[in-house]
């Protein structure tokens, strides 16, 4: 079977590495840096969340790349093998056939020739973002790096940038914390609809390009028929996902490593994941300060991602939600959301030990269309008056306190189907200040019922309510029921209104 498989891959010099690699996992082993943390479940216990994420609350990310180029949205690189689909009828239209023109034709087609990677950091920074993710490589296993991995990456072709490293030195400029995102691990079943043909029609029976194993280093070699899950179950490409995401951890050293699946790979995963905790390790001379996220549960060995969801309560360990404030991959015509939708996200998020990393979609060119810009002000503006009730802040008693009309939060992945009002409350805490955000503009007088004088959760009364980004002087009481705040005269621009509360000593 092994003799099979590695007669289906072209690449020769790799091949001899990931050989000798897979012979090495095989004896349970693969080449890590040196330190405290090994390959196990019981070594990543001792895993201490860095500062910098607790504090940070929000990221932006850019996941983007040559699937933007058709302006079709996500999945292109799949979807356009996919007969009879919205995105192959595109394809047949606008490209020809993907036997003739496939996905390694769009590549070179994505120029990015509108990018500022620093104009853009700077509008993020001024957003409010403390922290920026690069797509290092989506499903399409091309590699937006300086890669020696293959000829597939973004310094080769297409923009003939390092797009990871030019990111990476924008945020630094900025002050601001340097994520990567790699999506590789699917890849490997993920793609191999480009090695199908038409079922009818004038081409059927024609293999798509993704067939031709000259190509083999873009499109994979065949899968077995037996490998069909979201994480390929073949130790060959499980290590040849190690030697890529290893090579990007060890020339860029990112602050933060998103993987778009649970741990992946057993073993192989957990030796990727000791060697990025120990190269972080000695690279700070002892000083731990990555986090290592993905979409599976932590017990405190990494961060848990949440895709386009939430956590219905607070998480003893800080977790982050990722989203896109529109599609992953820019598509004509899209809806996206509304800069107060993303405050809501975030404060919800926040009040529950999380983080909110969002992406942010750039055009195929590498811009911002007007509509996202007005978005990122609208969140710069509220970030900027309420930014102290938001960064370096922690889980409050409880997280808020839900309206009647609210519906039941549904933890957990891909469920974004809440809406919130004026009587849901969230809480952050700061340095002994409690704060409060009404998701939703008041239409009267605002009752925190957490506030009771007879309230389990405070031991002090209040002694002074302010609203963030006000200097009105606010009338409130604090009765048996809850504490009650007058609705102001002069309500701010925003919809989501914070209050710092502080307690008397």
């Amino acid at each position: 079977m092994k003799t099979n498989l590695f007669k289906q891959l072209s690449m020769s010099s790799l091949l001899a590495m990931i050989l000798s690699l897979t012979l090495t996992a095989q004896k349970g082993k693969l080449p890590i840096a040196e330190g405290p943390y090994k390959p196990s479940d019981d070594s990543f216990i001792q895993y201490q969340y860095p500062d910098w994420f607790r504090d940070a609350k929000l990221g932006f990310w850019a996941h983007w790349g040559p699937q933007a180029v058709p302006r079709q949205g996500d999945w292109y690189a799949k979807r356009m093998y996919q007969e009879g689909g919205d995105a192959y009828k595109y394809h047949l239209e606008h490209y020809g056939h993907p036997s003739v023109f496939g996905y390694k034709d769009i590549i070179p087609l994505w120029k990015a020739e509108k990018w500022d990677p620093d104009k853009l950091m700077e509008l993020y920074k001024k957003t409010g973002a403390k922290y920026f993710v690069s797509m290092g490589t989506h499903h399409d296993n091309f590699f937006l790096w300086d890669s020696k991995i293959h000829k597939w990456n973004a310094v080769n072709m297409g923009p003939k940038k390092d797009v990871v490293g030019l990111w990476q030195e924008a945020a630094k400029k900025q002050g601001m914390k340097f994520g990567v995102s790699e999506h590789l691990g699917a890849s490997y079943t993920w793609f191999q609809t480009a090695h199908l043909a038409d079922k009818q029609g004038p081409k059927a029976g024609v293999p798509y390009d993704g067939a031709d194993p000259k190509y083999n280093d873009l499109y994979h070699a065949p899968a077995t028929t037996d490998d069909k899950g979201w994480l390929t179950n073949n130790l060959v490409f499980q290590i040849e996902w190690f030697s890529s995401i290893k090579e990007l951890i060890d020339n860029y050293h990112p602050d933060l490593l998103y993987s778009d699946s649970q741990m992946p790979f057993e073993d192989v995963g957990r030796s990727l994941i000791a060697h990025y905790y120990n190269q972080d390790i000695t690279k700070n001379n002892g000083t731990p300060g990555v986090v290592y996220t993905c979409k599976q549960q932590s017990g405190g060995k990494w961060v848990q991602d949440v895709e386009r969801g939430v956590l219905d309560t607070v998480s003893p360990y800080p977790w982050q939600t990722d989203t896109s404030i529109g599609d992953w991959y820019y598509r004509t015509g899209q809806k996206y959301k509304t800069a107060n939708e993303v405050i809501q996200m975030l404060v919800d998020i926040v009040s529950k030990n999380g983080n909110l990393l969002i992406n942010v979609v750039q055009t195929p060119e590498g811009d911002l269309e007007p509509d996202m810009l007005q978005i990122l002000d609208g969140i710069g503006v509220w970030t900027a008056a309420n930014g102290e009730g938001i960064y370096g802040t922690r889980p409050w008693k409880t997280y808020g306190e839900k309206s009647p009309e609210a519906r039941a939060v549904k933890p957990g992945r891909f469920n974004e189907n809440y809406k919130f009002n004026s009587k849901d409350i969230r809480f952050t805490t700061k340095d002994g200040i409690l704060y409060a955000f009404c998701l939703g503009t008041p239409s009267g007088d605002i009752l925190i019922k957490s506030l009771a004088k007879s309230s389990k959760f405070t031991s002090s009364p209040v002694g002074s309510v302010r609203m963030l980004g006000s200097n009105l002087k606010l009338k409130w009481s604090q009765t048996e029921s809850g504490m009650v705040i007058k609705k102001p005269s002069a309500l701010p621009a925003w919809q989501v209104i914070g209050f710092k509360i502080e307690f008397k000593k």
